[in-house]
């Protein structure tokens, strides 16, 4: 095991030498440039497709919807204000501001039409057209069971949108931030015959940046200033640059070197080392991590007391010290902490009483997840003890995964499980088939509510790759999204319960909430994270 660590080291340590002998020296010596590093490649820039955090970041660099984050406060971006709804919350008329895309046409309310349509359509094949749940229509039209024609949005003029709902929703507002509602150019989407996303040439931008020369598996990429963009004046930088970094010696390297401005994501040894350098510092996270547990593939995962018992074989707080190097805290449960508070009392969602009392299912107890372990065995019918655990291939994650091997097989008699680290593209390709036993996963909130979470796990939900399900906690999900969405306090116990319910059962195995590490050139200002885990770019400069 050391030896294939050493090996892979050196590897790593020789492609490292012929990056940074590709390093741009202008770069490094322009203040009007930025670099930072991402754990992998962009997998896709199309809004409709995109299910990643990576893809996320560069959509907000590049494209821009109705509003915008700055910091925690929500601002108008390509809507002239925050719309108010009408018809007891179920209609927002908004105003557009008049803005380009960087091809010169117009953004109009077409644009938006036309982008939640081609999501929301079966054929699109989009894992997040359950987000539009709620519009008018969206939902059976993502079932094949109504012609897209029929979704609630309509373009009155071209810089007036109408927005209808099926029911109120407590947090549309913040939602229409996410880039699953940015506008697409049909003209662009149209004329790249399928290839939409995959490679700047056929990309248009209407955010504060573009990418440049970029294709699905580049490993770097620049994002130049777009002119075009309405705020232009207010964008400090001329250019973004990103650089994969999968191994923290080479991250290491870049930055010393000045090829990264930006060394973000340390985690176990590299934190540790690092932690008492004053460019050195960590930043709260909404990103929580958790493992998945296929109950259509293995009926073991179909028993309660099994997945019981996988979770208290496992020590979250030695898994957050040891090997994340206090770069994640233990999560109790999918609903991270700092993101949502009750309207009324302030309080955060995780200090909540009812959510303290969860602690105990979750609680490292070897003894407890043996003795579940053996009566969860009696009580099934078939199921494969040799199982595959699925995770990235990064440094982190290549340790996380032994740290689990190791822990469920010490604590679950007859348990053998075998590790498939592998690119992130294709963990996501076998979550997304069902091609895997366990996965570990992880999830950073599109809102600032409790129900970015909850709703992963509601049956039916694409995201929902263990396919857990429990008619109760739907219930409870369906009462906050639905029928409360105008009582405030009501809607919140309804969340709680849905979070007792599932944190009980162990429908999915909350691991750690992420605590970002990073080193900063303390010339960059402006780097804030929002309650949606992304920065706004638009943002930054060098002093």
């Amino acid at each position: 095991m050391n030896l294939r660590k050493i090996l892979g080291a050196a590897v790593l340590g020789a492609g490292l030498l012929t990056l940074t002998a590709c390093g741009n020296s202008e770069d490094k010596s322009n203040a009007k440039t930025v670099s930072v590093n991402v754990g992998d490649v962009l997998p896709t820039m199309d809004s409709s497709l995109n299910t990643t955090a990576i893809g996320a970041q560069q959509l907000n660099n590049t494209m821009e919807g109705l509003y915008r984050f700055d910091g925690k406060n929500l601002k108008p971006a390509g809507a002239t204000s925050i719309a108010k709804p009408t018809n007891n919350g179920t209609r927002y008329t908004i105003d557009l501001r008049k803005t380009k895309w960087s091809n010169g046409d117009n953004v109009t309310a077409k644009d938006y039409v036309y982008a939640w349509r081609r999501t929301v359509a079966p054929k699109t094949g989009s894992q997040y057209a359950y987000i539009f749940s709620g519009v008018k229509n969206a939902e059976k039209i993502n079932a094949g069971k109504m012609p897209t024609n029929t979704l609630g949005i309509k373009a009155l003029n071209d810089y007036k949108l109408q927005i209808d709902l099926e029911h109120p929703i407590a947090y549309f507002n913040s939602m229409l931030a996410g880039s699953q509602f940015f506008p697409q150019n049909e003209k662009v989407v149209k004329a790249s015959k399928g290839k939409y996303g995959l490679n700047s040439k056929n990309l248009v931008s209407n955010g504060p940046f573009k990418l440049d020369n970029w294709k699905v598996s580049d490993t770097t990429w620049k994002e130049t200033k777009n002119k075009g963009y309405w705020d232009a004046k207010n964008v400090k930088l001329d250019a973004l640059k990103y650089h994969v970094v999968k191994d923290p010696n080479t991250g290491l390297n870049l930055y010393t070197s000045k090829d990264l401005d930006i060394y973000t994501g340390l985690s176990g040894d590299s934190a540790q080392q690092l932690s008492n350098r004053k460019d050195f510092s960590t930043t709260p996270s909404s990103s929580l991590f958790y493992m998945e547990l296929n109950q259509a593939k293995n009926p073991l995962f179909k028993n309660e007391k099994i997945r019981q018992a996988i979770s208290h074989a496992i020590d979250r707080k030695q898994l957050s010290t040891k090997v994340l190097g206090n770069t994640g805290t233990p999560a109790t449960t999918v609903v991270p902490k700092g993101m949502a508070y009750n309207e009324k009392t302030k309080k955060d969602f995780k200090d909540e009483k009812q959510s303290k009392a969860l602690s105990e299912s979750t609680s490292y107890n070897p003894k407890l997840a043996t003795k579940l372990w053996k009566e969860g065995l009696k009580e099934v019918s078939g199921g494969n003890k040799n199982i595959t655990l699925v995770s990235d291939d990064t440094d982190t994650a290549k340790k996380s995964s032994e740290f689990l091997q190791n822990g469920l097989e010490k604590n679950l008699p007859g348990l053998k499980i075998t590790l498939n680290n592998v690119p992130f593209k294709n963990r996501l390709q076998k979550s997304t088939s069902g091609d895997f036993d366990m996965v570990i996963s992880a999830w950073s909130p599109d809102y600032p509510d409790p129900s970015t979470f909850l709703d992963l796990f509601t049956k039916g939900n694409a995201m929902n790759r263990g396919k857990w399900s429990n008619a109760q906690y739907d219930a409870q999900d369906k009462a906050a999204a639905i029928t409360n969405a105008n009582n405030p306090q009501v809607r919140w116990n309804n969340m709680l319960n849905a979070q007792s319910i599932i944190t009980k059962e162990q429908g999915t195995v909350p691991l750690y909430q992420q605590t970002v590490a990073s080193l900063m050139n303390d010339k960059v200002q402006g780097y804030v994270k929002d309650p949606s885990g992304l920065y706004n770019m638009a943002n930054v400069y060098k002093k």
